[in-house]
């Protein structure tokens, strides 16, 4: 008997894991498997990291096209300033935009040399925000400054970015010889132009159309001019790891003379 019922148990088992296997299996609503990503859809995601939607009428039909966010080339050496730079006035007129400070002053002295004095005060202004360094900025970028200056009539000019300290040892901001500039009312794209006429040699040149600014530098020796535009916006790289205890303005890099 002990063995029939075991048998009897063990019939019942089968059949109810038949029944259970041969039951269809509830499917995914189709909203549901929409939103599922596919492979496809996966390798286009991927493959649309770092561009940006561009789109295009022609002929009565849109078409669109990714592009890269960021396109850089060397300048052409046909492209190059090949007459001298003319002298420029020297008055510079400068609002540190994350500063909230400003200066009006002139990069000479009456005899033509540089205003230590001077040089220190914009020194300041390009100071590192985030850490409060100062550096002295390279000259011939205050110069080229002042030629942007003197081109759209003496306009306030916004700094928004100069020295950072905090930055990789590649970055022209890194050694104090790069700004990010705007003119409030002037199209970047006037100012990127006139910069590019400025470059004899040795200078990087860039626009960012979406934070609406232009970067000028002045690149390592021996290193070719460069263009790009990049289109990322505020934010958009990695965040700086904050400094570590109490940071403070070092001294001016340049202490005024008399």
């Amino acid at each position: 008997m002990r063995r029939v019922a075991l048998l009897v148990v063990a019939a019942v088992g089968l059949l109810f894991a038949s029944s259970a296997d041969a039951a269809p299996k509830k499917k995914k609503s189709a909203s549901v498997a929409a939103r599922e990503p596919t492979y496809e859809s996966a390798k286009k995601a991927q493959r649309a990291k770092g561009t940006r939607k561009e789109c295009a009428t022609k002929g009565g039909k849109r078409r669109c096209k990714r592009v890269a966010m960021f396109q850089g080339h060397n300048a052409a050496k046909s492209t190059l300033r090949t007459d001298p730079l003319p002298k420029p006035t020297g008055d510079i007129w400068l609002r540190a935009e994350n500063l909230a400070e400003e200066t009006k002053v002139n990069i000479y002295k009456p005899d033509g040399t540089f205003d230590d004095a001077a040089l220190a005060q914009l020194d300041d202004l390009f100071r590192c925000r985030q850490t409060g360094e100062v550096r002295a900025v390279r000259p011939e970028l205050y110069e080229q400054l002042s030629r942007i200056s003197d081109h759209f009539g003496g306009k306030k000019i916004v700094l928004v970015s100069g020295f950072r300290f905090a930055e990789r040892n590649s970055s022209r901001h890194f050694h104090a010889s790069a700004m990010d500039i705007r003119i409030p009312d002037v199209s970047i794209r006037e100012m990127y132009a006139y910069a590019e006429s400025l470059d004899g040699g040795n200078m990087g040149i860039g626009i960012y159309p979406t934070s609406n600014f232009i970067h000028v530098d002045y690149r390592a020796p021996g290193e070719p001019s460069y263009r790009w535009t990049d289109w990322s916006g505020p934010g958009s790289g990695k965040k700086a790891k904050k400094s570590k205890g109490k940071t403070g303005r070092t001294q001016p890099a340049r202490k005024p003379v008399s």
